[in-house]
């Protein structure tokens, strides 16, 4: 195959949105950043209508569920070569690869430094704070790379953070004080896993913090890049 579109999402975090089933099903391949956040996300996707599409996954922070997806992965396409790992930090300084796929952050961006191209695809999972549902494609034509951010369309209200912060936050940090675990708190409190995940990471940075603080320091961080 000399022409390939391939489908590059991340983050889905157990859900996926009709519009990106339809859309990987017209792709080649298929390339995952890491955050299934279950072996049944995981499987929905890379078994889309046709076996014989081409996966590509590694394991997020979330992926607590397997241990056999790798952290990072190298291969290569139409003669084009790619890098993925989950987060941008696992990117080796030396890395030579032509394309450099990371996620983690929900956000999208695309940076073309000539030979290579560093692409987050955001998240076209639940939509986490302000921020749109994304994914790409990106398409290899006679050795050319051409990539299109797509938005995919709120099917539903932000669920990934609740009304009530404090008494959240709360909550949470009394699970987490019990010894629970994030994907347990997560499960028990009918909450986004990554809002909690985010609760768990101020609480070990700002130990004397209270659930105030926390939810100032929330909305900072929402403020700037994530």
């Amino acid at each position: 195959m000399t022409d390939m579109k391939i489908a590059v999402i991340s983050d889905t975090h157990n859900l996926l949105h009709p519009e990106v089933v339809r859309i990987i099903e017209d792709c080649d391949c298929v390339i995952h950043a890491g955050d299934f956040c279950s072996e049944k996300t995981y499987n929905e996707l890379k078994n889309i209508q046709n076996t014989d599409k081409l996966f590509f996954a590694v394991r997020g922070n979330n992926d607590k569920w397997t241990e056999e997806l790798p952290e990072s992965i190298r291969f290569e396409l139409c003669g084009t070569s790619f890098f993925v790992t989950h987060k941008k930090n696992g990117i080796p300084m030396d890395t030579m690869e032509d394309i450099i796929i990371f996620g983690h952050s929900h956000r999208y961006s695309e940076e073309d430094k000539g030979k290579q191209l560093f692409l987050n695809p955001g998240s076209c999972g639940r939509r986490r704070f302000n921020l749109p549902v994304t994914m790409a494609l990106l398409y290899i034509e006679e050795g050319r790379r051409v990539v299109r951010r797509v938005e995919i369309a709120d099917e539903g209200a932000d669920v990934s953070i609740p009304k009530n912060l404090p008494k959240t936050v709360k909550n949470i940090m009394d699970c987490l004080d019990r010894g629970g675990s994030i994907e347990e708190i997560s499960r028990r409190l009918r909450l986004d896993i990554e809002f909690v995940s985010q609760i768990a990471r101020i609480k070990v940075t700002h130990p004397t913090a209270d659930e105030y603080a926390i939810v100032n320091k929330i909305e900072a961080n929402n403020r700037h890049v994530l």
